[in-house]
């Protein structure tokens, strides 16, 4: 029996692509459900399965086993049923660029079987929510890559579904698209939507998710709140502090190795002009910067204490590195990594 609050169950899902003996495991047993009118974010590294698992979701792969339970219907035996009540916006968007803005609406209503009657009112309501309707009569060609996404996400919900599914939205937008996207999906949300959305991009997943699953070589590493998240990883607590030499010396900034010799400093990350110390008591931290500052004769610009990011989660649960520049310790333990038994995913 399904869970009524549920819009999606996965039991056990798992895809093999080639021969089940010896194909690439992509997706590996993997179990989650998905509630009615939340923004569920799936993310993952690249190859870690998000694809895959969005695309049996949304049957356009089929599963190697599991079964997938979205809206009250088993997937694999009742489709036509689910797909009248979801819409997909894929990366790529999926828009026909030889026709304008308001064909592209106007065929995807049918196609959805939205009444004739209703159609127009429908697309000039998203146009104009959109802020498209001046540009309705212009062939998308012309059309920039964000106007051409919000147009996506509008074919998509033309017929109102109660499940959309957003497969990274906004990679490659500029910053006013990408926020106009964001606040589409919160106000679509707002509405009743349910929203599944896959994204390597960890402060969207921070800013509009209720939940988030982390997925890696084909595994499920956790699935939770991203505060829950942050709480769970206070070993990823840091202490970040901006230093500079006195009056008349240059700023050298090449401080990492001393600063990673602290006791208790797992690892150092320049970020900019500072040194971010992770460390799992920043408290008894503090201290051994002031007094390394003291005894280098350094002026503290900036000193403060950062609980863990859902990135840093994130990179935890994934086995890679905190930062672009890592100097470690001696004893540093290696992170952990969820390993898939034949290989990544796509």
């Amino acid at each position: 029996m399904s869970n009524l609050d549920h819009a999606i169950e996965v039991n056990d899902l798992t895809k093999i692509y080639g021969q089940a003996d010896s194909g690439v495991l992509a997706v590996d047993h993997i179990n989650f459900a998905v509630r009615q009118g939340e923004v569920f974010g799936f993310l993952g590294p690249n190859g870690a399965g998000k694809t895959t698992t969005q695309r049996m979701l949304t049957t356009l792969l089929e599963p190697t086993e599991g079964r997938i339970v979205i809206l009250g219907h088993d997937l694999a035996r009742e489709p036509y049923p689910v797909k009248r009540q979801m819409g997909l916006v894929p990366e790529e968007s999926n828009v026909y660029t030889e026709l304008t803005a308001w064909d592209n609406l106007m065929f995807t209503a049918q196609l959805y079987r939205v009444p004739r009657a209703e159609r127009a009112e429908r697309a000039r309501q998203l146009l104009e929510t959109f802020g498209l309707w001046e540009k309705r009569s212009v062939k998308v060609e012309n059309f920039s890559k964000g106007m051409r996404r919000r147009l996506s996400i509008a074919m998509a919900i033309i017929h109102r579904p109660s499940l959309l599914f957003l497969d990274e939205p906004t990679p490659g937008l500029d910053v006013q698209s990408a926020r106009a996207i964001r606040d589409l999906i919160r106000q679509l949300n707002a509405e009743g939507t349910t929203i599944f959305l896959t994204t390597h991009q960890i402060e969207e997943a921070n800013q509009l998710c209720d939940r988030v699953a982390i997925i890696n070589h084909g595994h499920i590493a956790a699935t939770d709140t991203p505060e829950r998240l942050k709480a769970t990883f206070r070993r990823v607590q840091s202490v970040e502090v901006a230093l500079e030499p006195p009056e008349g010396l240059e700023p050298s900034g090449g401080w990492g190795e001393a600063l990673t010799a602290l006791p208790g400093v797992t690892t150092a990350v320049k970020m900019g002009d500072k040194w971010r110390l992770y460390t799992e008591d920043p408290s008894a931290l503090l201290p051994q910067v002031m007094d390394y500052a003291r005894a280098n004769k350094l002026k503290v610009i900036s000193l403060s204490t950062l609980g863990p990011s859902l990135e840093d989660v994130f990179l935890e649960l994934t086995g890679q590195q905190v930062g672009t520049v890592r100097h470690e310790t001696q004893d540093d333990r290696p992170r952990r990594g969820m390993k898939g038994r034949m290989g990544g995913g796509r």
